[in-house]
């Protein structure tokens, strides 16, 4: 497969549609991952040629705790949540089908692989991004943040991925971005929040795509963690028990 930068971005407003209706193209198996996940060439005959990443529910290792056949909707969920807090933290994903059936499929991120969390720690550009990233990786309870699932672009943009374990109802998160830990969050993602967790409870059409992905149960959990937040916007310490996933990258 070519080594070409992603022609597509998370910028086009069209990126969802194509995502979902492109040509899925050759798939190229990531080794390292612990389930199915496949790099491939997209072709859609509007926007050209892009890059995704295909994840396959026929893919997915049983899990104890997690519901199977579940992982690739919650990375559907993550990308929906992020999207409606407006912090636009994960790339654009979508669910739909494939050649293992249906998966979500992920805007591929170009960026350097040798670059993650511990090298990004003290940018002072990427401060505000990454408490907000210790936020949202605490609200959406996600059990498995490594340092190599966020990714800087070639903008300066860094994006979350790998959010299959996420919005559990029961306590679960595991978290490399613990840097943090004090901080208080900004007045206006605090706002985004409440705003936020209203529309959880509202059931409104807004959060439809992320209502439909996890359960009653997990939706609830979901918005006792944004009151959380929203009562005591201040990162907290790691916690005494295990609270980092392993490997850390």
């Amino acid at each position: 497969m070519s080594a070409a930068t992603n022609g597509w971005s998370a910028d086009d407003a069209w990126v969802e549609a194509a995502l979902r209706d492109a040509e899925i193209g050759e798939l190229q198996l990531v080794y390292d991952s612990s389930n199915y996940v496949f790099i491939t060439e997209l072709t859609h005959p509007e926007h050209g040629a892009g890059r995704g990443v295909y994840k396959p529910e026929q893919g997915e290792q049983p899990l104890h705790d997690f519901p199977s056949g579940t992982l690739y909707r919650r990375e559907v969920a993550a990308y929906e949540f992020s999207e409606l807090l407006g912090w636009r933290l994960v790339p654009p994903t979508v669910e739909r089908d494939g050649p293992h059936g249906m998966g979500s499929m992920q805007l591929f991120i170009d960026h350097d692989p040798s670059a993650h969390y511990f090298a990004h720690r003290e940018a002072v550009d990427l401060e505000r991004q990454l408490v907000r990233f210790a936020a949202f990786d605490l609200i959406v309870n996600n059990a498995d943040r490594k340092g190599g699932h966020l990714l800087l672009d070639p903008q300066g943009w860094l994006w979350g991925i790998d959010h299959g374990l996420c919005f559990h109802q029961q306590f679960k998160v595991r978290t490399v971005v613990w840097d943090f830990s004090g901080r208080r969050l900004d007045d206006e993602a605090v706002a985004d929040l409440r705003r936020v967790r209203n529309c959880l409870i509202e059931g409104d059409e807004a959060a439809l795509p992320l209502l439909s992905r996890i359960t009653r149960r997990e939706v609830q959990a979901l918005i006792q963690r944004c009151d959380e937040f929203v009562d005591a916007p201040v990162l907290p310490e790691m916690f005494p028990y295990r609270c980092v996933p392993w490997p850390l990258i």
